[in-house]
């Protein structure tokens, strides 16, 4: 038997199986298995990318026309408008002329109008804007009026219609900004302050305020080491895009040898008082001050006395304090006018009713401050009179006087209060504000990682 037929015979019949069943099985399997090699054998193969026919089209595309444009804009009047600051020794004509402005009417108008003429009066280094067409005609111009701190007050604006000008003033719009910023103390705290890594240097005002809200803790002058460090989350006012003023600090944390110090400001917007907290809702700021004038001395303290006008011997029931006429007298605490006028000996009299059962009086006052009236509010710090010597007295001084349940006690003998304390409310107003705070500061300490670095 030659071995194709012992191959094709037995062997074959081994392959597909001894049973009908598992034959007719392994037949079909290698039926299929021909038809798939059959179809790969036909199957035609994709050409290749080279082979393809290429074909080229060339197509004219219309230009714009610009001769057509540029007519159609000369026909537009051209309008320009510039920007200068007030430079030393500036004229309004020179003024005028850096902002491309060669208008006459529009100069006489500005040195005759009682609203215009504020722009002669610009400090230097202010901005000014104008627009102008392209024959040198003003068509507006504005500018911002400062007071004596720099910050701006009112808003001048000139505008033209036809052949007239007019001016209107408006109170100066400033747009409040928050910004954050994180120190670490390398030599002292004002190089600190000075680095402008990231971004800018701390403007002096909040730098004033960082040494004052942390003073009570830390000595600045000798408690600093290196590795100190500090967040500081503050508001800025800016106008047209430049920063006018710094505003208050709203929350700041210092880490002075391993101590960690924290306060936020916070305002209820209800009670409308205002003051520094530590997280855990505690304020910070004593309900009254030591003295209502910040620099003076103790004339006549809270005891028996000759009275000096009347000679007569009795109780002298407050403190006075000697100082110039005109010396600014400061609200010692949080609280609302009670009275403002004449009372008799007392001259010029201001009383102040806090909270609980304290009240204070001001007396002898040369003149009220502006806008203080019966009911009106007042915070900790506010000025509300200037020393005179009003009513029964001898010489220029304020009687100041301390009051509990209206019985005159010895401010000098008082234990230093905590300010009032916040009701349930507010503290819960309170966690929403100082929690936005917890999350800045938490945003502006330095990472595991980098701290492990170190």
């Amino acid at each position: 038997m030659n071995p194709t037929n012992k191959f094709t015979g037995k062997r074959l019949t081994g392959l597909l199986g001894t049973t009908r069943k598992s034959r007719i099985i392994g037949a079909g399997a290698v039926f299929l298995a021909v038809c798939a090699f059959g179809a790969a054998g036909v199957a035609p193969l994709a050409p290749d990318a080279s082979d393809l026919p290429v074909k080229s089209i060339a197509q004219d595309l219309e230009l714009p026309n610009l001769a057509d444009q540029i007519a159609a804009l000369q026909k537009d009047d051209q309008q320009f408008i510039h920007e200068e600051k007030v430079r030393p020794g500036d004229t309004l004509a020179a003024l005028l002329t850096r902002l491309g402005v060669e208008d006459a009417a529009a100069v006489n108008f500005i040195k005759s109008d009682k609203v215009a003429k504020a722009v002669m009066q610009l400090k230097t280094g202010k901005r000014v804007q104008a627009q102008t067409d392209e024959n040198g005609e003003l068509q507006w111009l504005r500018a911002s009026v400062v007071d004596g701190r720099d910050n701006p007050v009112k808003q001048i604006s000139i505008t033209r219609t036809g052949d007239k000008f007019s001016a209107e003033e408006a109170p100066a719009k400033l747009e409040r900004r928050v910004e954050m910023r994180a120190r670490e103390i390398n030599n002292s705290l004002y190089s600190a302050t000075d680095a402008t890594t990231d971004g800018g240097k701390l403007p002096d005002v909040i730098v004033a305020q960082i040494v004052e809200m942390f003073s009570t803790s830390i000595d600045f002058r000798s408690d600093l080491k290196r590795g100190d460090r500090f967040n500081v989350v503050y508001e800025t006012f800016w106008q047209d895009g430049e920063m006018v003023r710094a505003g208050r600090i709203l929350a700041g944390e210092f880490v002075n040898r391993g101590v960690t110090y924290q306060s936020v400001w916070y305002e209820d917007p209800i009670s409308k008082q205002g003051g520094y907290y530590t997280f855990d809702g505690k304020a910070l700021k004593k309900a009254f001050l030591k003295s209502p004038l910040e620099f003076s001395r103790i004339s006549s303290g809270f005891s028996m006395r000759t009275h000096p006008i009347s000679g007569s011997w009795k109780a002298h029931k407050g403190v006075d304090f000697a100082a110039a006429n005109g010396t600014p007298i400061r609200a010692s605490g949080d609280g609302v006018i009670d009275f403002a006028g004449v009372q008799g000996g007392y001259g010029n009299l201001v009383s102040i009713k806090h909270w609980a059962n304290y009240t204070t009086a001001y007396a002898h006052m040369s003149r009220f401050a502006p806008g203080i009236r019966k009911g009106s509010k007042v915070s900790q710090g506010d000025v509300i009179g200037y020393v005179g010597s009003t009513g029964w007295s001898t010489g220029a001084h304020l009687h100041y006087e301390f009051r509990v349940n209206n019985e005159a006690v010895d401010p000098m003998s008082i234990k230093v209060l905590a300010q009032a304390p916040m009701t349930p409310a507010e503290r819960a107003r309170f966690q929403i504000a100082a929690g936005d705070m917890s999350h800045r500061f938490a945003l502006l300490r330095p990472t595991t990682a980098s701290t492990m670095a170190r």
